[in-house]
């Protein structure tokens, strides 16, 4: 036996990929020429698979917020939030950031990984509690509960009465209980019921984490997401979200109503553990969330752009995993056909995420797509081309194969 056994499997595959086209897990972005452009393999290539769902990344106000911060404070801080690494940019963020959500309380990590890592694993007492998860979470929080070390009991995607069935089942030794779900996800780009997962939770007694990583920024009235456009910001117990995805930068948080979650500074070993983000990051994603608090139509372009494209995807009769969204799934019915299916786009000058089974739902593979209000009128006309033209190269991605 070798410690380097447990690799073979996966080294096979990927060395496989790598043999027969271009491998969707080695990309290099070459030369970054915008926030939906880049060079790939010396050419230049339309980004659709970014998350940089409000195309923060070159906001100038950002950029220049962190150049300020890179002379005023220098390039890390060089330990933990638990430690010597809050600054005053931390806290001032963590404010923002409650403010923005119409929360009480926030706490900045150092990535949206993990925030919720250390959120679960903070609240939770392995000894009495009991998480209670989203079979289709995101696998932060499923690290979270493995790190807790509580027992996880598993409920069907987007089912409140699945979770219903199993609350009601639970042993009543357990103490505390605790729900996680997700606002969108992200190799589909669905939406859960938070209203309907609040209402079976708090009946319960359990408490609720939601995570908006995907959907910050981007979904409710004020971008607040999901629990906004489903009027429950109020309800829910636990607000995670990252600085990734809507505020193109590195970082994490966990927002509450409940005072307790400070004591997640002193309770949670990702907080207490890993060095703090830098000043410049801390800078830009501050500078980006006053962007888009201000310049609401930015989202309101990323959803023109979201239904054109998912508009001219139907057309074509490609099988979607979902509705409008900033994410487009197409769904594909081998590892083969999304391997080809992706090289066939990459040399159509677009890159996308392609996933495939056991990292997917359902053991779906897939093609994902991640539109950005960035994507300028040029982008989507060669995005619609690109998916059109793979619509005829690839009939296997289509509605009628699948039902065929």
């Amino acid at each position: 036996m070798s410690l380097f056994d447990k690799f073979e499997k996966n080294a096979v595959l990927y060395n496989s990929l790598s043999a027969i086209g271009k491998n969707p897990f080695a990309v290099v972005m070459e030369e970054v020429l915008g926030p939906t452009r880049a060079k790939i393999k010396g050419r230049e290539t339309v980004l659709a698979g970014t998350h940089n769902y409000l195309g923060q990344t070159f906001e100038k106000s950002a950029i220049e917020a962190a150049k300020a911060a890179l002379d005023r404070e220098g390039t890390g801080t060089t330990g933990s939030r638990f430690a010597n690494g809050t600054f005053s940019g931390h806290k001032k963020l963590e404010r923002d950031i409650a403010d923005f959500l119409g929360l009480k309380h926030c706490v900045v990590f150092s990535t949206g990984y993990t925030a919720n890592l250390g959120a679960i694993a903070g609240l939770i007492n392995p000894a009495e509690d009991v998480v209670l998860v989203d079979a289709d979470c995101h696998a932060c929080i499923y690290d979270g509960c493995a790190l807790a070390g509580a027992e996880t009991i598993r409920f069907r995607h987007n089912d409140p009465e699945s979770l219903d069935k199993r609350l009601g089942r639970l042993d009543p030794k357990f103490k505390g209980k605790l729900v996680c779900i997700e606002g969108m996800y992200s190799m589909y780009g669905d939406i859960a019921p938070v209203k309907e997962f609040v209402e079976v939770a708090h009946r319960h007694g359990a408490y609720l984490l939601v995570d908006e990583a995907h959907s910050f920024g981007v979904y409710g009235e004020t971008g607040k997401g999901v629990s906004e456009a489903e009027g429950v910001m109020d309800e829910i117990d636990f607000y995670t979200g990252t600085f990734s995805k809507a505020l193109a930068a590195i970082g994490g948080f966990v927002a509450s109503n409940h005072p307790q979650a400070e004591y997640l500074r002193f309770s949670s070993r990702p907080y207490q553990f890993t060095a703090s983000p830098s000043p410049a990051t801390i800078a830009s994603a501050g500078a980006a969330l006053k962007n888009i608090k201000e310049h609401p139509e930015i989202a309101a372009k990323l959803w023109a752009n979201a239904n054109r494209l998912h508009a001219a995807l139907t057309q074509y009769g490609l099988k979607l995993a979902s509705k409008p969204a900033p994410v487009i799934s197409v769904l594909l019915p081998t590892k083969e056909d999304a391997f080809a299916a992706w090289n066939f786009l990459l040399e159509n000058g677009v890159y996308v995420n392609m996933a495939i089974p056991p990292g997917t739902p359902g053991k779906e593979s897939l093609l994902r797509l991640a539109v950005s209000s960035a994507h300028t009128n040029e982008d989507i006309d060669r995005l619609v081309a690109a998916y059109g033209a793979l619509a005829e190269a690839f009939p296997s991605a289509k509605v009628t194969a699948a039902a065929s």
